[in-house]
């Protein structure tokens, strides 16, 4: 008995300890990732007025060495934010924008790789070793560990810990200027971060910006026309206009007014995706939902998804409105949908939920019980009914 005691004593104060030193992520952290080339690594002088930040904007280190920072670590989003070449750039007032206009509750997270002068072959994750990098080049490559893409992925999981991810910023194709495949290698880079890290499309929009206009002077205007075809190829895309931005000179990169106003850009435009943002925990919604006054009925063909064979799709989540006896019906998008009931859960004897199987699973802690990842704000056990990410 003692023993037993003991042991439970054991398994209480180590998932105490768990649960502290592995906090779920804070929903109310909201995380934007941003990739590309000099524009985004940011190429403005930094003045006196953007050396200050709100502390609710925050930026996580990709790269060590500037300003004392390692990477991994968060720290308030003070310019620059890429890594130690980088100056001013649209991400700075993105975040700074979205503070201001955001309840008070919420906070913004940064997570930016981004390399002067790249193509976009540095980030397909496929073909990034061939890349022939000019010399001067290298060194800044080599602050991300001589991976950008897989640099992004890493921060980005550890953000995860943290926060949720809410979109991702793109600014890159000068070095692509005309090259009609480019919408194509951008989807498919976009594709390969959702899948890495577990995210969904209509929960992670593609904000991507326009380089310098013709109409100003810029050198590669004519590849906006491409980056306008993003959304025709990816449908959660949206293309940021450089309408009237003015460049420093030299036809590529903007001033740092212009920055402020392209950062500004991108996130007006991330708030009306956004729509009316409720703060988790301090806000309670009511949806209302229309329901048919058809009852389902038997199926005949039952599958894992049982209710397709009764013309329903199955649930993304599990909020039961109505059992009978086929199962357990939600609505979702204000129609009926079959909820599939999960396989045992060994978390349920923890005090946890075990993992929704809509989308793949990532280990962010694994212990003699089993491997846990994190949903909706809390721990949740991975089962044999999980794909791994």
């Amino acid at each position: 008995m003692r023993a037993n005691i003991a042991i439970a004593t054991f398994l209480a104060t180590s998932l105490s300890f768990v649960s502290k030193a592995f906090a779920a992520p804070d929903p109310n952290f909201h995380i934007y990732l941003a990739f590309g080339q000099s524009n985004m690594e940011g190429n403005g002088p930094i003045e006196s007025q953007d050396r200050t930040v709100d502390k609710r904007f925050k930026m996580l280190a990709t790269v060590s060495g500037c300003n004392n920072r390692q990477a991994g670590n968060w720290y308030d989003a003070t310019p620059p934010l890429a890594n130690c070449n980088g100056k001013l750039g649209p991400v700075d007032y993105f975040g700074r924008t979205l503070v201001k206009k955001l309840p008070q509750e919420i906070r913004i997270g940064a997570v930016v790789v981004a390399v002067a002068g790249c193509d976009i072959q540095l980030f397909e994750k496929d073909k990034y070793r061939s890349y022939q990098q000019p010399d001067w080049m290298r060194g800044i490559v080599q602050q991300y560990g001589g991976n950008p893409y897989g640099r992004l992925i890493e921060m980005a999981k550890k953000a995860q810990q943290e926060g949720i991810i809410k979109g991702i910023l793109l600014h890159q194709g000068e070095t692509n200027t005309g090259q009609q495949d480019w919408p194509n290698r951008v989807k498919g880079i976009y594709e390969n971060i959702l899948n890495d890290l577990g995210l969904k499309a209509e929960d992670v929009p593609l904000l991507a910006g326009e380089v310098v206009s013709s109409a100003v002077g810029g050198q590669c205007g004519s590849h906006n026309a491409v980056i306008q075809r993003l959304p025709s190829v990816i449908k959660t895309a949206h293309v940021i206009s450089s309408q009237g931005l003015q460049h420093q000179g030299d036809g590529l990169h903007f001033t740092s007014a212009a920055y402020r106003t392209f950062g500004e850009r991108y996130a007006e435009e991330m708030l009306k995706i956004l729509g009316d943002v409720q703060v988790v925990g301090k806000t309670t919604t009511t949806t209302t939902v229309k329901t048919t006054t058809t009852k389902p009925v038997q199926p005949t063909n039952p599958s894992n998804c049982w209710s397709l064979a009764l013309g329903y799709p199955c649930c993304v989540g599990n909020d039961v409105i109505f059992v009978d006896e086929s199962g357990e019906w939600g609505v979702e998008n204000n129609n009926w949908c079959g909820i599939v009931k999960a396989p045992a859960c060994w978390a349920t004897a923890l005090g946890y939920d075990c993992c929704s199987t809509n989308v793949c699973r990532t280990v962010y802690y694994e212990d003699n019980d089993g491997k846990w990842d994190v949903e909706n704000g809390q721990w949740c056990g991975i089962t044999s009914a999980n794909k791994l990410c």
